[in-house]
């Protein structure tokens, strides 16, 4: 009976949703293919975390508007290990029927897969408050002056984001974020808003909805693989111990990057600011902009079209209609500044042009995490002082992530690098052809991406590595990243006049 309330109240809309008894019956009858694990556990008083399928809709019909090989399976391919199984495919949605009913656009899933990523970080958010969920008419004033100073979006970059601490009694004591309900009007907010943030981003080739997924899918899969080593933290907890949160490592927590991953809102922030951090994004160069003397230009200067993502999606946001969805996600005026500041700072680091704010960057990597620069934790003879120093490693370390994110796919499997590759030169030689580029890319495409490699890419799959916080996942973005390199020295000359030919041949169409 427990176990069938749970399901009733866990349940969606137009959706059918299995207990593991029945998704056995299912495999055993040679039917696994009709079903797939929803990606949260279920909580049921007295049995613990449960886990729960949906049931697949046909897979004999194609996504409307996708190819047999569609861009769906090349965003999980791209993100995906053999011994990871989150993914697009685990939504369960987006395959005609025949029906007028449950057709979903590859756009429709695309925010599917977002919704489920994001409600899961709110389930974890709410955890973290101990379930709590009040409304915040109380902040409206709040939310109405912050980033209205008069300044820029780039006027509240800071060099150090102060984390949330988590006293150990704190963790310890932890709500299981499987049994969080952020609630039915909150989730269709999410939907609601994910959804207007997806019509937002213009149909480019490479700065699209798509594109921002695939950022999500790196953020999420570096966030899980974060760890910290070198340094006891005093939580260390057996397997068998009353007091293990079967949702968290308590281990971890406490040490997980420098304060990142035991705050959920930190974690949401990051993966916020990937979905929306190329919003409205106008297909080319911010250099372009400026020459252009477009009105946005004229207003940010420089980081054009990062600071306008940010305007737009948190003015977005900010609306009475989403009121639900920001109680989920702050519930206090300094949980909302930290939110507005790691979204700030995470949005402006994807700007990797930029030469003035690269070398700020490297200035303030060099601060963090030279030996010179970190003292061993018995050498601190105030605590505030660690506090600082793993607040500054952490804010770098999310400028990092969301860098290798955003060029993920040189970092990944060749066929991933090739396919959105030609996209991002199919964008820029399409500038070009308009008259919105100063150069032809093409003739220095082939030498520009070696270029690209040895001097951002490899450096800072190394760093990845150097900062010592994401475990086996920074040696796999090196690796892949040297052997792209080398393939592309192969075979790159080739490819370039291949792309050349494809845009001349759909341009006569």
């Amino acid at each position: 009976m427990n176990t069938a309330a749970r399901m009733e109240h866990s349940g969606e809309r137009n959706r059918i949703q299995l207990s593991q008894a029945s998704a056995e019956m299912l495999k055993v009858a040679g039917l696994g293919q009709w079903i797939m694990p929803r990606s949260t556990k279920m909580y049921v008083k007295g049995k613990g975390d449960m886990q729960t399928y949906w049931l697949r809709k046909s897979k004999t019909h194609k996504v409307k508007g996708v190819g047999p090989k569609s861009d769906m399976t090349t965003l999980v391919e791209s993100v995906e290990t053999e011994e990871e199984s989150n993914s697009f495919d685990e939504i369960g949605l987006g395959f005609e029927d025949g029906n007028d009913q449950g057709i979903m656009t590859k756009m429709d899933r695309l925010v599917e897969w977002n919704v489920e990523i994001m409600s899961s970080l709110l389930q974890q958010i709410i955890a973290s408050r101990g379930g709590v969920v009040n409304g915040i008419s109380t902040l409206s004033n709040a939310e109405t002056n912050i980033g209205s100073g008069g300044g820029t979006v780039l006027d509240e970059f800071t060099p150090i984001i102060p984390l949330k601490r988590f006293e150990a009694e704190d963790l310890r004591a932890r709500r299981r974020p499987s049994s969080i309900d952020i609630g039915e009007e909150a989730k269709s907010q999410l939907r609601s808003y994910l959804s207007q943030i997806a019509g937002m981003y213009r149909d480019n080739p490479f700065h699209n909805f798509q594109h921002a997924s695939h950022v999500t899918a790196s953020v999420k899969k570096l966030l899980a693989r974060i760890v910290k080593v070198g340094e006891g933290n005093g939580l260390a907890v057996s397997s068998g111990s009353a007091h293990v949160n079967d949702d968290v490592n308590l281990a971890d927590l406490a040490g997980h990057s420098y304060g990142i991953t035991s705050d959920p809102l930190t974690q949401f922030a990051v993966v916020f600011s990937a979905i929306i951090h190329d919003v409205d994004h106008p297909g080319v160069s911010n250099a372009q902009l400026v020459k252009e003397k477009t009105r946005n230009a004229q207003i940010y200067k420089k980081s054009v079209a990062e600071q306008n993502s940010v305007e737009l999606a948190w003015d977005m946001l900010m609306s009475d209609e989403y009121s639900a969805l920001r109680a989920c996600i702050y519930q206090t005026e300094s949980d909302l500044k930290r939110f507005r500041q790691l979204v700030v700072n995470t949005v402006l680091a994807t700007d990797i042009v930029d030469k003035e704010l690269q070398a700020l960057r490297k200035n303030r990597w060099e601060a963090a995490f030279s030996s010179s620069s970190s003292p061993s934790v018995s050498s601190f003879g105030d605590p505030s002082d660690k506090e600082e120093l793993d607040n500054r490693k952490a804010t770098i370390v999310i400028e990092h992530l969301i860098q290798a994110s955003d060029v993920a796919h040189t970092m990944q499997h060749w066929h991933i690098y090739k396919d959105w590759n030609e996209r991002f030169f199919i964008e820029c030689y399409r500038a070009f052809k308009e008259g919105r580029a100063g150069s032809d890319p093409s003739e220095n495409w082939y030498k520009g991406e070696i270029g690209f490699f040895d001097f951002y890419v490899i450096p800072l799959a190394k760093k990845l590595e150097s900062c010592g916080v994401f475990g086996v996942s920074s040696d796999e973005y090196l690796n892949y990243a040297v052997a792209n390199r080398d393939e592309w020295v192969r075979e790159g000359e080739a490819m370039v006049q291949q792309y050349m030919a494809k845009f001349d041949t759909e341009q006569q169409r």
